[in-house]
């Protein structure tokens, strides 16, 4: 029987891993972000900086990154209005501009040129009605690795919507943040583990084999 490492190693076969990363934007996560409680979350917990690694073993091996960003037009044309959460944002100090600071991917997350980078103006999901699905299907993707913020909403949004749409879903837990610092843990243990393949940013690095030979 396939050791939990051989089941993993073939679960993030390069050809067909795709490694996501969710709302990691200088706006959410950064110094000057609108969200400062998670921002700091999400630096003090080391998930930004495992998400950084991750992002940078994909580079080396080939696994395409997509970064999903969430922005916000000036005249909120398009955005949602239907929850408190969405009422809120429209009144937070930093606004997630098209264009802006705020909507570049923070350090220390490097962007490479082959990276796809899919920008959202509604919802609460980077998948469901993005160019998220359309592209993981053209890259000939069979598991999606999530990563980002927040585990309170878009975290679990993007594993469900991964699930529904045929994805193994696999979810480096600390590579994930949300408030207050203990629930991130208690909803992936109760609910991502019912759905994803729960494991560490280590584990996932320790299956991407070696960097690719550069031309």
């Amino acid at each position: 029987m396939p050791s939990s490492h051989e089941r993993l190693a073939e679960l993030l076969d390069p050809a067909s891993t795709v490694l996501l990363t969710v709302e990691c934007q200088q706006g959410v996560v950064g110094p000057q972000s609108a969200l400062p409680e998670l921002a700091r979350e999400a630096r003090a917990s080391g998930a930004l900086d495992n998400i950084a690694r991750l992002v940078a073993a994909a580079h080396d091996t080939g696994v395409q990154v997509i970064h999903a960003i969430a922005e916000r037009r000036p005249d909120g044309r398009g955005a949602n209005r239907n929850a408190r959460l969405f009422r809120a944002a429209e009144r937070l100090p930093v606004q997630q501009l098209p264009g802006t600071t705020a909507v570049r991917v923070a350090p220390p997350i490097e962007v490479a040129d082959e990276d796809l980078v899919v920008r959202r103006l509604h919802g609460l999901s980077p998948i469901q009605g993005t160019d998220v699905d359309p592209l993981l299907r053209n890259l000939g993707c069979r598991t999606l690795i999530v990563t980002g913020v927040s585990a309170n909403v878009a975290i679990p949004n993007a594993v469900f919507d991964a699930v529904n749409r045929g994805y193994t879903a696999v979810v480096p837990a600390d590579a994930v943040a949300g408030v207050p610092s203990e629930y991130t843990p208690a909803m992936i243990r109760n609910t991502l583990a019912l759905v994803a393949t729960v494991v560490t940013t280590d584990e996932v690095l320790g299956c991407l084999g070696p960097p690719r030979r550069r031309s």
